[in-house]
């Protein structure tokens, strides 16, 4: 049965949710009305299947993390920044497998905090819970601050810059009111189609423009390794770009809570990291091959200016659309905690819209202000994923391994042993972007301070 004929089946009322069970005392059964209002939600709210939830997921993280590998590539060399490439992408798909077999063993888990607190207990939910919303946040804020330089960059006027941020802030706002993923996800193809676009003009215009230069692609300045005088903290502001560009991880358990049948997932996650690994593999060595050592972030700034407004202007709809979702996923975890038994959670009545729409409204605003006061595209990426993502794609998921999913002791047998040198490396490696991505991000931010003001036109 496909996705289509399950979500039909299951607003009938004869699909069966898959695996994932009722996970929430919510009513006592005296109210009637009340638990009609449930029955309705919990349909509402699992019609996800797996072609559905790659969508949801390649719009989580197909968006910004393209548009800053080609400047990571200039300052890596083009040998390392594929290596690294290729190599955090095929971590993130492993790591990614871990969570779902989480969500599998465990299916009351809803969220990453959840699955935190399964091997931390109620410090670990709590804080991190605080990592998710932070992070799911700051990207929001990350979006505005793109579209803020996207509608400027298309509209060519002297107009403040601060005016286009609250433009992108109200977009993102409006976008992100659909509170179920199966209904955002028909927004995601929308989406997909309009990063390969934006991706793909950019490439050709540049790659014709290197052509036509006096000596043509040979006087362009890309090189295989990094320069000499690249400083560490430069370096490793690259890496955790890259990083940035495979953070779909912080959100997987929020979508599967929402699938019909949790155990397609697998799909999902091999089509997904394999899309990202070829276009940000591509994408990067040849903008970076093309523009040289001095390609932008965002790369859709590498061309004329006439393509870099055509290049934004149909990349309108991956930034607000990918940038919505992440106030979407954690507007959802914000109310189910605030309300586990109630069924406002659901948004089927009119108090739980009111609430719903406030929650998403004081989110968008949070993140427009992070955005304005960290106005520096790479910095904001590299501060995202040094303190957020390298706990929810690195070093969470081979605690996971180690507490939840390991059978045995880890000397029982040889695929124990291998699995757990390959958790412990990838654990070291997340400490390691902790560590040493958080000072070059603020390194970097010290740095530019001069170059763009907070809240500044």
């Amino acid at each position: 049965m496909d996705d289509a004929s399950r979500e039909e089946s299951l607003e009938s009322g004869k699909g069966k949710k898959g695996g994932n069970g009722p996970k929430y005392g919510l009513h006592d059964g005296n109210d009637l009305a009340v638990t009609t209002t449930i029955e309705r939600g919990e349909q509402k709210y699992n019609r996800l299947g797996w072609k559905r939830l790659t969508i949801c997921m390649i719009v989580e993280a197909i968006a910004l993390g393209s548009l800053s590998i080609p400047s990571a590539f200039a300052t890596l060399g083009l040998v390392p920044g594929i290596i690294i490439t290729v190599g955090v992408g095929l971590i993130a798909i492993y790591t990614s497998y871990l969570i779902g077999q989480v969500k599998l063993k465990f299916p009351e888990v809803a969220h990453y905090a959840d699955a935190v607190g399964l091997i931390w207990g109620r410090f670990g939910k709590e804080l991190a819970g605080f990592m998710f919303a932070a992070l799911l946040i700051l990207s929001t804020g990350s979006h505005a601050l793109t579209g803020s330089i996207a509608l400027s960059t298309i509209a060519n006027t002297g107009t403040c810059a601060v005016v286009w941020s609250v433009v992108s802030a109200v977009v993102l706002f409006f976008l992100a009111l659909p509170p179920s993923f199966a209904e955002f996800a028909i927004l995601g193809y929308i989406d997909f189609a309009s990063i390969l676009l934006a991706i793909g003009i950019t490439i050709i215009a540049t790659g014709v423009s290197a052509t036509d230069a006096p000596g043509g692609m040979a006087a362009v300045d890309w090189a295989l390794w990094p320069a000499e005088e690249t400083s560490f903290y430069q370096a490793f502001l690259s890496i955790t770009n890259i990083l940035f560009a495979y953070s779909f991880a912080m959100c997987q358990f929020s979508f599967m809570d929402e699938m019909h049948t949790p155990k397609d997932y697998l799909k999902s996650v091999w089509a997904l990291g394999l899309i990202e690994i070829f276009i940000y593999t591509l994408t990067g060595s040849l903008v970076y091959v093309f523009v040289g050592s001095n390609v932008e972030s965002p790369a859709l700034l590498s061309a004329s200016h006439l393509i870099s407004r055509i290049a934004f202007g149909v990349a309108i709809p991956v930034i607000f659309i990918s940038g919505s979702i992440n106030t979407t996923v954690v507007g959802r975890y914000i109310i189910q905690r605030a309300f586990p038994n109630s069924e406002i959670r659901y948004t089927n009545t009119r108090k739980g819209w009111t609430i719903w729409i406030a929650l998403v409204l004081a989110i968008t605003i949070v993140a427009w202000v992070i955005a304005e006061a960290i106005p520096v595209f790479n910095a904001l990426l590299g501060l995202i994923s040094s303190l957020f993502i390298s706990g929810f794609t690195l070093y969470f998921p081979p605690l996971f391994w180690f507490m939840l999913l390991k059978e045995g002791k880890w000397t029982s047998s040889w695929k124990n042993i291998m699995l757990s040198v390959l958790n412990a490396v990838i654990f070291l490696i997340g400490l390691l972007v902790l560590g040493s991505g958080t000072y070059a991000s603020v390194q970097d931010i010290i740095n530019a301070q001069g170059e763009k003001k907070s809240f500044g036109c």
